[in-house]
């Protein structure tokens, strides 16, 4: 792995939600918010903080659980790299995988199954590499890990990251913009290492959070507006109240 640069929180959760707001999570702010999204402007703080909402509403139980020293980075992954990629044992990746997390694995026999229609997942990534054939990738895929070394896993990107294999590992080492979270911490997080402690602390969060108060758009929406407070009445009046006066005077 080659590390490229350091890039913020407000970057990789930027791409994150550019990958997902296609979902109906997202159908009532498209119109509105479809400019900060598509377009965004990582130096405005007020921005990001409605990315971040945004993100939550969907994915606040994910991201809760990355250590809080998680540093990002943009790598570029070789093919040494992809031999200790590996998928979260979650869902649909746990009947398709055999017992085998690694994304490697997985590939062979997504390509040994004998149609694409043997797993809806499976039907999913062929569609991928079909499209991944035919248009230029412009889109980031999201890894966390221990440090360089270790075994990553991916946080975000699983499909597009397997149907890239499909085509060709150049694909993936050329293809995709790559962040990686690393943190010496990453094992006691349930999407890195999955025990009975990790998820047991995964479950307490969720029920801590059931009404999520950092997914609250319109609050960060109103705290993105130009303000428009009684202070800044108060200033105006004092200011018309000197103009005035300086008027009267020159008059």
């Amino acid at each position: 792995m080659i590390v490229k640069r350091r890039v913020t929180e407000a970057e990789v959760i930027s791409e994150f939600l550019r990958n997902e707001f296609y979902q109906k999570e997202y159908n009532r702010d498209r119109d509105e918010l479809e400019e900060y999204v598509i377009h965004p402007d990582l130096t405005n703080k007020a921005q990001n903080a409605v990315r971040r909402a945004l993100l939550f509403r969907r994915r606040g139980r994910m991201w809760r659980e990355l250590p809080k020293d998680t540093q990002w980075y943009e790598v570029e992954i070789d093919e040494q790299d992809l031999n200790r990629i590996r998928v979260f044992p979650r869902a649909h990746w746990r009947k398709i995988s055999n017992g085998s997390f690694l994304l490697s694995e997985i590939v062979k026999r997504i390509r040994s199954a004998p149609s694409a229609r043997s797993h809806p997942a499976f039907s999913k990534i062929h569609s991928l590499r079909y499209r991944l054939l035919r248009d230029p990738i412009d889109s980031a895929v999201l890894l966390i890990g221990v440090d360089e070394t270790q075994p990553l896993t991916i946080l975000e990107g699983n499909h597009r990251l397997a149907a890239a294999m499909l085509v060709s590992p150049q694909l993936v080492h050329k293809g995709f913009r790559v962040l990686c979270g690393l943190s010496p911490k990453m094992r006691q997080s349930c999407w890195y290492n999955t025990n009975l402690p990790n998820l047991w602390n995964y479950l307490k969060n969720r029920i801590r959070n059931v009404i999520d108060r950092e997914a609250d758009v319109r609050r960060a929406l109103t705290l993105a507006q130009p303000r428009h407070s009684a202070s800044h009445a108060f200033e105006n009046e004092i200011h018309d109240a000197q103009k005035a006066e300086v008027k009267e005077v020159v008059g």
